[in-house]
């Protein structure tokens, strides 16, 4: 039986700051190469040049264990390339699938294009104009050129199709969550030495925006402070992004970006994680820390499916609440635990590639067989 070869677009990982879109290109990785080899595709990858860190050592990519095709061009001049269609993928491959929106003409080949949201149009306020601009033009030309698209839930398929896509063109696959190393503990206990964090705490995990709320979060906690055993610290963790700041509040830490096996210490510590966007099109950090038997407060998520207590993200008083009762309630607390160890143990990386194998052997036979999808 013949491969399918595929060309993954990974340009995401090439920035200084991946995002749950790097995330997801990882993943994806890591779950392809815990397939048994024959249901395994032939598979490269294609970014731009590396940078500086690339110089001398090779290409950081390539420890992924693919191989790397790396342009000449360095990525903001490649993706308007692409953008403008100047530049098409090479020749040789079956299916070439972009992680992102970020899409190029895929030539002979069939594209695969992962749209992991629609929030822009859902909400608008919460993305700078540049951003709005920017993902509405390349949703067109996903568009116009992809032959499938893989979306990480059932929402974000009703957007996408409500955008103009076939139905039958979309696949609902989720995102994986066992992709963070196990824990180190004595790296983060010297992170939360180092902020000043002693004793019990909480968690929220995400970048410094609008959508991820964190000012209504930020607002709970204060309300709730007073009312917990001891005055618990609240550690968020992640990088800024833009909008409204975060304003000094007693107790709250600001920890920026740490290493995953930071993340994941934090995440096996902490009382809780509190995860709260307006809106989200998946919500990983919540499943990230179910992985590890932490119980999660959060909105309605497409990830979670039930396995967090649930608060209205638009109510600082349900948000407060649900702060209060996970941390102090014992009973709610094992429960939590048991359903977010379940619903984390759905959502292995190995079977959300065979998923997209499938994907791209149904694309790839169409494609042979002489018509698109």
């Amino acid at each position: 039986m013949t491969r399918t070869r595929v060309l993954m677009v990974v340009e995401q990982l090439r920035r200084s700051t991946p995002g749950g879109i790097g995330t997801y290109a990882r993943g994806l990785m890591q779950g392809l190469g815990e397939l048994d080899p024959g249901e395994a595709p032939e598979v490269e990858l294609l970014a731009s040049r590396p940078g500086r860190r690339g110089s001398g050592g090779g290409d950081p990519l390539a420890a992924h264990g693919y191989p790397v095709r790396s342009s000449v061009l360095p990525g903001p001049a490649l993706t308007r390339a692409w953008d403008r269609g100047v530049l098409r993928a090479p020749t040789g491959f079956d299916v070439v699938h972009a992680v992102s929106l970020a899409t190029l003409e895929p030539g002979d080949a069939a594209l695969v294009s992962t749209v992991h949201d629609l929030l822009w149009r859902r909400l608008p306020d919460a993305y700078p104009p540049r951003g709005r601009t920017w993902h509405e033009a390349a949703l067109q030309r996903a568009l116009r050129r992809a032959e499938r698209f893989i979306v990480p839930a059932e929402e974000v398929a009703s957007d996408l199709e409500e955008a103009g896509a076939p139905r039958g063109a979309i696949r609902v696959i989720p995102m994986g969550c066992d992709h963070l190393p196990p824990p180190d503990l004595e790296a983060g206990a010297a992170l939360l030495e180092r902020l000043g964090v002693h004793g019990p705490f909480l968690l929220s995990v995400g970048t410094l925006e609008p959508r991820k709320n964190l000012v209504r979060l930020t607002e709970a906690y204060r309300r709730i402070r007073g009312s917990l055993p001891e005055p618990w610290s609240l550690v968020l963790v992640g990088p800024t992004g833009w909008g409204e700041r975060v304003n000094p509040e007693p107790g709250v830490v600001f920890a920026g970006m740490v290493s995953p096996g930071e993340l994941s210490a934090l995440y096996a510590m902490t009382r809780l994680l509190a995860y709260v966007p307006l809106i989200e099109g998946f919500g990983l950090p919540p499943v990230e820390a179910m992985v590890f038997g932490t119980p999660v407060v959060a909105s309605p998520l497409p990830s979670t499916a039930g396995a967090a207590f649930e608060v209205d993200p638009q109510d600082s008083d349900s948000i407060a609440s649900g702060l209060l009762t996970v941390a102090t309630d014992t009973a709610v607390r094992a429960r939590l635990e048991l359903a977010g160890r379940h619903r984390a143990a759905e959502l292995r990386w190995s079977v959300i590639a065979r998923s997209h194998v499938s994907v791209w052997d149904e694309v790839a036979a169409a494609k042979h067989g002489g018509h698109r999808g």
